[in-house]
């Protein structure tokens, strides 16, 4: 149990949703041509995915221990609960068996791209837990960007799968594939950016005494608390600005578009809520992050109404 909460089991089950909501909104809205699709090898990209991100976890409450002894000694787990020793093994395994997996589909699919993002990925949060959470916004950037590709793996799956891996022929059925619409998995990855942006933001907000002994260099602490949640709630709202933009120009373009117009609106109007947040005295910056996830989750919701 100890070690199920250090891998974060619902973050961890919000990117087996978005890669299967993903895959299944190009499987669902290109029926009408033949789309190549490998349910094993799709399943291990997903499983790679799953133990890259448990790895940027351990490690990164691995190198949190001080900082959280003050923020959340409740929920301290590694030196606690499992031995450092043990969580670098765990890191590095986890790591490992993705990269293995990454190198079978590169090989596979003669493509470099899954070699490259799983390897790329994974030095980059370990690099995020040791140097960049204690930089200045780029810490948060790093970690928005990881969570905006996580639907653009599937689009890289199909694309190497249909596109990469056999010429174009109209005679032959399985390589007749023209035009796979990958449209509103771009705009959910753009719209996790945003979000997940925000979302770093706020959290450096509610970590900040403990991240002071960690000598961390967070946005709140440069620019202060308040103006801090300000920049973050108008990040959030970024997400719905680029939403009003894809609905004037892939309008039409989407089966059920209306509910998933709606959906995409629904979420934007939550976020939109974070305006209100500092003026309900019961509210606290916890719920801010809650509503984030929530409003992430709507939109991602989106992609099996296709």
């Amino acid at each position: 149990m100890h070690l199920l909460r250090v891998l974060r089991p619902i973050n961890l089950a919000i990117i087996v949703f978005t890669m299967l909501g993903a895959a299944y909104f190009i499987i669902s809205t290109n029926s009408y041509q033949f789309v190549r699709f490998h349910v094993i090898d799709f399943s291990l990209l997903i499983f790679s995915t799953i133990l890259i991100a448990a790895a940027g976890n351990i490690i990164n409450d691995y190198f949190d221990i001080k900082a959280d002894r003050i923020n959340k000694p409740d929920s301290l787990i590694i030196g606690k609960y499992i031995k450092k020793r043990w969580a670098i093994l765990l890191h590095w395994i986890f790591n490992g068996v993705a990269v293995a997996i990454s190198i079978y589909l590169s090989v596979k699919y003669e493509s470099l791209w899954f070699i490259f993002i799983h390897v790329v990925s994974g030095n980059l949060l370990w690099f995020y837990s040791l140097k960049l959470k204690k930089k200045v916004i780029s810490g948060n950037i790093v970690i928005a960007i990881m969570t905006g590709i996580i639907p653009l793996l599937t689009v890289i799956f199909f694309k190497v799968s249909n596109e990469s891996n056999s010429g174009f022929s109209p005679y032959h059925a399985d390589s007749w594939s023209v035009f796979i619409n990958y449209n509103l998995i771009y705009l959910v990855a753009i719209c996790a950016f945003f979000l997940n942006l925000s979302r770093e933001i706020i959290k450096d907000i509610q970590d900040m005494k403990g991240d002071k002994e960690i000598q961390v260099k967070s946005l709140p602490m440069v620019i202060g608390e308040h103006k801090a949640y300000w920049l973050a709630a108008a990040v959030a709202q970024l997400s719905g600005i680029f939403c009003l933009i894809a609905f004037f120009y892939f309008k039409s373009t989407f089966t059920n578009e209306l509910i998933i117009w709606a959906i995409f609106f629904v979420s934007a109007g939550i976020n939109s809520l974070l305006f209100l947040f500092p003026f309900i005295k019961k509210l606290t910056i916890k719920h801010c992050s809650l509503l984030i996830k929530v409003s992430l989750f709507i939109g991602i919701c989106a992609l099996y109404f296709s």
